[in-house]
């Protein structure tokens, strides 16, 4: 495969992955890992390299749209990005130091543990409890856009958000990845953020997280310009059209979405990861 040939590909995949990230709050690096590490033979630690580059993207590419279309809680995203942020340089430090291969199975554990939570059915005290106080407080309370004009929502269990929000930036710096599933579900399950809201939240705070841990990738020379132009291109025009597609679907169709792929990556990463190809 000549080098025009393969940047091309590369692109096209990319521009996939962004466009699945920016449509389930996932961030495209958790497709495209595998993606050049299987598909393309690309070493681990420059296609993590890539991955950061392109999250940060496809964060830049989504979180502008969803903040003009009002969706995002920029309030909770910054709140909760100094967990993301201190978690993303620990797991950039240990990132040397633990088994690919034992890496990549613990997440193909932690994303099929997440499909199961975001299949389960919510029950429907959430919207009709009194707001929470920490939250209040924090004024992390606020509303979004719907056919029906606009719905407000309350905010739970800040502290258990902020915990699991520490355990996503650290997976996000081990892997690469914008950990948007354990972020999505950190809002969406535990502190009950309408699923749409969570999703959009989790685009806008990727980036940060990803960046935290791309400077150490960077000096250890694992970003290769030559590799992450065309991931970073491919995965920033998905991203866009996946935010102007969002906004016109069905929560009950991104919840599908956003379960079937996270069950899939699960059980490629435990599958790979076990055969030692991590």
């Amino acid at each position: 495969m000549n080098v025009l040939c393969f940047t091309v590909l590369v692109a096209i995949g990319s521009l996939v992955a962004g466009l699945l990230g920016s449509l389930t709050g996932l961030g495209g690096g958790v497709v495209l890992v595998p993606l050049l590490t299987l598909f393309f033979k690309v070493d681990i630690r420059y296609a993590i390299g890539a991955s950061l580059v392109s999250v940060i993207a496809t964060s830049s590419g989504a979180a502008a749209a969803y903040v003009k279309e009002g969706f995002s809680n920029i309030r909770i995203g910054m709140f909760l990005e100094i967990a993301t942020t201190f978690g993303a340089l620990l797991g950039a430090f240990l990132a040397t130091r633990i088994s690919g291969s034992l890496i990549g199975v613990i997440f193909g554990a932690v994303l099929l543990y997440s499909a199961y939570l975001s299949a389960r059915t919510r029950p429907p005290w959430a919207g009709n409890d009194p707001p929470d106080a920490l939250a209040t407080r924090l004024r992390l309370n606020g509303s979004f856009p719907t056919a029906r004009g606009e719905r407000s929502y309350n905010v739970y269990h800040v502290p258990a958000g902020f915990s699991l929000m520490f355990g996503a930036g650290t997976l996000s710096g081990l892997l690469g990845i914008g950990s948007g599933a354990v972020k999505v579900l950190a809002m969406d399950q535990a502190m009950k953020v309408p699923f749409k809201v969570s999703t959009t939240t989790s685009n806008f705070m990727i980036g940060v997280t990803a960046a935290a841990s791309a400077g150490i990738y960077l000096n250890r020379g694992y970003i290769d310009p030559s590799l992450a132009m065309p991931v970073m291109l491919g995965v920033l025009a998905g991203s866009i059209l996946g935010a102007r597609i969002l906004v016109q679907t069905e929560t009950k169709w991104l919840r599908l979405v956003f379960s079937v792929v996270i069950v899939l990556l699960g059980l490629q990463m435990i599958f790979q990861g076990l055969r030692g190809k991590i």
